[in-house]
């Protein structure tokens, strides 16, 4: 049977009944990052992948979890409706009372020019990282969010990726956050607009420190792949939950399990192995089970893992949109074959946001996909709670709001991509659209510097890689060379592409430009000509270039050594 074949094979096996009853067990947990609930649901989840022959083992490692507790906001003697949390500080005893400072949306305008120091603040939309280090650098005491909808959604607004560092634990909030309903908000907005002085008094219950939390690790070799360099491609998921979490993320932890199950149906074709991982702390760590994990298995990760897949909150009911998932440059063929033939879409690409369980891009490990399908009354937008269904981080979040047949369809999309990277001889890697991405943002940025820094040496190295790439796609080159040589490219370009360039680090929780290792072009493309700031910025920002000028080339060599 030729590979086509089988994938339709695999894909029509894609079993509702089955991971129905999935939910109906999972459902019934309340998994928080470390707790008794979520140990039980994942030994279920263990045992139901081991039946389809996985070698299976739960890591326990310490993590840096916040839990929140209880919450009160009284203005003027009345108790409003609200939550607090994760990474909220706790209140101090009796509350924190102060006075209340409108700032709108709470962005950088937004607090520019007033002084909040030791103030509450009130901002319209959710609790994010983002208006949290905002509120640590202004000195903020307090902060009420103004939800935007109906309702009043969890959210973990530490803003430092993963479990914090003795660099970054200075990064995390200060502040007693609290979130308030959208009437609630609405009312003080008006009161502060007219010009009352408002006092509030913020009471707030968060546990937070260090605990034992789990990862499931799953994994089946490849026919004959033996040692410790034998490539794999990663399957990952978030396993812990807010409340019961059943589309966010139990739904995602059903599509893996098939996923699973039919892949090893089809094992003598695998040309790698496959790993699952389920994560803790993704919800309650900021990812801290996944940057855990990079950081533990670093060197057997940088050699043997050939790209991650994430899945984040299949199925929902309602969502009918599969265009607004990330992918990395190199891997959106792959993403446009697969949604163009389960769900008859056009993904036509994007980039990344800083978000989900990626933490493997400073290894060098190409990514696709996070949350899949998506509500099409809100495309684009930013926060979960529209994109995915208004019950996204909240007690509704049950088993009536999957859709069994958006679920099938999903589930689909991922065993497409799945088996593309397991089946393929040589890995579907495109990086010449990587480099066309490059080319295009570094000539964006030529014409906003003018004369003050020179990127020749820059697109020269971009369009030798190029030339590199193109020369080897249609090659007849031995397939295990090709990849091997392949990783070594994706090791050089990925940090470039989504970190800042230490491999070894994790960037903030915070939005990120396009390959954030040039920002220091950026800022010097902004700057005032003839400014007191222009010749140190132009330091930083030829330092920069060099850094992905180097990078490229690296990534030439490594291609044009097939050749040699």
């Amino acid at each position: 049977m030729d590979q086509q074949a089988v994938l339709q094979e695999l894909c029509d096996g894609v079993s509702a009944a089955g991971m129905m009853g999935t939910l109906e067990r999972l459902q019934h947990w309340v998994k928080l990052s470390g707790s008794a609930q979520e140990m039980e649901s994942l030994r279920f989840v263990e045992q139901r992948i081991a039946a389809h022959g996985y070698r299976t083992e739960i890591l326990l490692h310490d993590a840096f979890i916040s839990l929140p507790g209880a919450a009160r906001v009284v203005v003027e003697g009345r108790d409003l409706t609200c939550i607090t949390h994760s990474f909220s500080r706790p209140s101090p005893a009796g509350g924190l009372t102060a006075p209340v400072v409108y700032v709108g949306a709470g962005g950088d305008a937004d607090f520019a020019g007033q002084d909040l120091r030791g103030k509450i603040i009130l901002v319209d939309g959710m609790a994010t990282p983002a208006v949290a280090a905002r509120g640590l650098r202004a000195g903020v005491a307090g902060q009420i969010h103004a939800t935007q909808d109906d309702h009043i959604h969890e959210m973990c607004i530490s803003p430092v990726w993963g479990s914090p560092s003795a660099e970054t634990l200075e990064e995390l909030p200060q502040a007693v956050v609290c979130t308030i309903s959208r009437a609630d908000g609405a009312a003080l907005r008006g009161r502060l607009q007219a010009g009352a002085a408002l006092t509030a008094t913020l009471h707030a219950e968060v546990d937070t420190g260090w605990r034992k939390t789990p990862i499931l690790v799953a994994e089946m070799d490849a026919p004959g792949a033996t040692g410790d360099d034998a490539p794999f491609v990663l399957f990952s998921g978030h396993h812990d939950t807010w409340y019961h979490g059943v589309m966010d993320n139990g739904a995602a932890n059903a599509t893996m399990l098939e996923v699973a199950r039919l892949a090893a149906t089809r094992r003598a074709d695998w040309q790698r192995g496959l790993r699952f991982c389920f994560w803790s702390g993704h919800s309650h760590g900021r990812y801290s089970g996944s940057a855990w994990y990079a950081d533990a298995f670093w060197d057997e990760l940088e050699r043997r893992c050939v790209a991650h897949v994430n899945t984040d909150s299949t199925g929902g009911r309602g969502a009918t949109v599969l265009t607004g998932s990330g992918c990395a440059a190199e891997l959106r063929a792959v993403a446009r074959a697969a949604i163009r033939d389960v769900a008859g879409q056009d993904y036509t690409g994007k980039r990344f946001g800083r978000q989900g369980d990626e933490s493997f891009w400073g290894i060098g490990i190409p990514s696709i996909f996070n949350s899949l399908s998506h509500q099409a009354e809100n495309v684009g937008a930013v926060h979960g709670a529209v994109k995915l269904g208004w019950w996204w981080h909240t007690p509704q979040d049950t088993l009536d709001k999957i859709d069994p047949d958006n679920l099938v369809r999903d589930t689909r999309v991922f065993v497409h991509v799945v088996w593309a990277l397991l089946s393929a001889e040589r890995l579907p890697f495109d990086y010449t659209a990587h480099a066309r991405e490059l080319s295009g943002l570094l000539a964006e940025l030529a014409g906003q510097l003018g004369d003050r820094l020179s990127l020749a040496p820059l697109n020269h190295a971009l369009a030798a890689f190029e030339a590199a790439a193109a020369r080897i796609a249609a090659a007849p080159l031995p397939p295990a060379a090709v990849n091997a040589a392949l990783l070594r490219v994706s090791r050089a370009l990925v940090p470039m592409d989504y970190t800042r360039g230490d491999r070894f680090t994790h960037d903030p929780a915070l939005a990120q430009a396009p390959w954030p290792v040039l920002e220091p072009v950026r800022r010097l493309a902004a700057a005032p000509a003839g400014s007191a700031a222009e010749p140190f910025l132009r330091v930083s920002a030829q330092r920069a270039a060099n850094r992905v000028a180097h990078a490229l080339r690296q990534a030439r060599e490594a291609l044009e050594a097939l050749h040699a």
